[in-house]
C-alpha cells in the first residue's frame, strides 16, 4: 500500500509566516489591541485559537469575529505574489513520483488555499487537501493529521507529516504518524524536536536533498 506524505503549508511549503505576522499584528492594531509581533509567531493555530492565545480567556470575544475578518482582508492583499519555497514543488512531486500520496493538511481554507497551492504550483502531485473547513478543531489537535491519512487511505503506520511549528509536530505526535521539522518558520530545532519532531531539516530544499536520509527515505509499503 502506498504511503501518505501530510504536509502542512504555511511555512513549511511557502514563506508566508512573516506576512501572516504582520497582518495579524495590523488586525490586533485596528480592534485597540498592541499585541508585539514576536507574540504572533504562534501562527500555525487556527484563528480562534491563535487569538485567545494572545488576548487571553478573560478577552471581549465580540471582537474576534472583526479581527480575524481583518486578518483575512489584510493577508489577502498578497495572494498574487505568495512566495513558494525553493524546492517545494519538486519535492512534492519527487514524492509523488515515489509512490507517495500528497494530501496537505493546512488551516487555510478558500481562496487563501487557492492561493497558496498556486504558489507551490505542484497541484499535479497533490492527491487532496485536509483544509480549516473540513475539521472541528485544528492543530494542535491530531483531526487534520487523521484526515488527511484518511483521504490518502491509509493507517498511521504509512504516514509522515512534514510542518514548521510545533503545533504541527504535536498534531502528528497525537496522531501517531511521525513528523519531520522543517526550520524555514523560523521556530528552534530544540522547541521542535521537544514537540515530537523524529527528524529536521532546515527547509524543503534541504529535505528534497536528503530524501533518502528522512523518513521518506524508504518506500511506501
Amino acid at each position: 500500500m502506498a504511503g501518505a506524505a501530510i504536509f502542512d503549508v504555511d511555512g513549511t511549503l511557502t514563506d508566508t509566516n512573516h506576512l501572516h505576522v504582520v497582518a495579524w499584528w495590523e488586525a490586533f492594531r485596528q480592534a485597540g489591541h498592541t499585541v508585539p509581533m514576536p507574540d504572533i509567531r504562534a501562527v500555525g493555530l487556527g484563528s480562534g485559537d491563535l487569538i485567545e492565545r494572545l488576548l487571553g480567556a478573560d478577552r471581549d470575544p465580540d471582537q474576534d469575529s472583526a479581527i480575524s475578518s481583518a486578518h483575512t482582508v489584510l493577508y489577502g492583499t498578497y495572494f498574487d505574489r505568495l512566495p513558494a519555497f525553493e524546492g517545494a514543488g519538486d519535492l512534492l512531486r519527487t514524492l509523488a513520483g515515489r509512490g507517495w500520496r500528497v494530501v496537505l493538511a493546512t488551516s487555510a481554507s478558500g481562496p487563501e488555499l487557492a492561493a497558496l497551492r498556486r504558489a507551490v504550483d505542484a497541484d499535479e502531485a497533490i492527491r487532496d487537501t485536509a483544509s480549516s473547513d473540513d475539521v472541528d478543531e485544528g492543530k494542535p489537535a491530531p483531526e487534520p493529521v487523521r484526515l488527511a491519512l484518511e483521504l490518502a487511505g491509509v493507517g498511521a503506520g504509512q504516514g509522515v507529516f512534514v510542518g514548521d511549528t510545533v503545533w504541527d509536530m504535536e498534531a502528528a505526535a497525537r496522531a501517531g504518524v511521525p513528523a519531520v521539522a522543517l526550520l524555514s518558520g523560523g521556530i528552534p530545532r530544540a522547541d521542535l524536536e521537544a514537540a515530537g519532531a523524529d527528524a529536521v531539516f532546515r527547509d524543503a530544499a534541504d529535505l528534497l536533498a536528503r530524501l533518502d536520509e528522512s523518513p521518506f527515505g524508504s518506500p511506501p509499503v
